[in-house]
């Protein structure tokens, strides 16, 4: 499996942390980092995500609405899993759910929050440290057969404002 993680962008405040909203820079470089995320699949083989999955809070269901309308939207889903305050494990059990099931999209994207995505890219990666924290808009491309620790390879990661693919 192909998984894309990918932390929301920036985000303003609200009176509740679940209630941010997307900047307007936060919207123009995501449009930037879709855009330029399908060509780094296209260029490197890989499928474009078959789902997407994203945390509930406001922010993130943004961000994946807009990352789909520029992967030809593909299927979007709010998950509980993703939302802040979740552990590795939490996204870990999904993963291994997906790939049980014998008709599993082939490339997933995940969209959550800090540090759960940092947290879970160090978890499963034998390239622990190889990628940065990821700031906002920041995304990460695992390649992956289990969800276990130190199971996937990175393929390549991207931060705003440029998302120019790093491996």
């Amino acid at each position: 499996m192909i998984l894309t993680i990918w932390r929301h962008g920036q985000a303003g405040s609200a009176p509740t942390d679940r209630e941010r909203e997307l900047t307007r820079l936060g919207r123009e470089q995501l449009v930037c980092g879709a855009k330029q995320y399908h060509r780094a699949c296209q260029t490197a083989g890989l499928p474009l995500p078959g789902l997407l999955m994203h945390s509930p809070w406001l922010r993130t269901t943004q961000t994946a609405r807009i990352v789909c309308s520029e992967l030809e939207n593909v299927p979007m889903n709010s998950c509980d899993r993703l939302a802040p305050g979740r552990h590795t494990g939490d996204v870990t059990g999904l993963l291994a759910e997906l790939l049980e099931n014998p008709g599993h999209p082939e490339h997933v994207c995940l969209v959550s929050h800090q540090p759960l995505v940092s947290r879970l890219i160090d978890h499963l990666s034998c390239d622990t440290g190889r990628v940065p924290p990821l700031v906002p808009g920041g995304l990460a491309t695992l390649e992956l057969e289990v969800p276990e620790p130190g199971c996937a390879h990175n393929l390549f990661w991207a931060t705003p404002p440029l998302y120019e693919a790093q491996k």
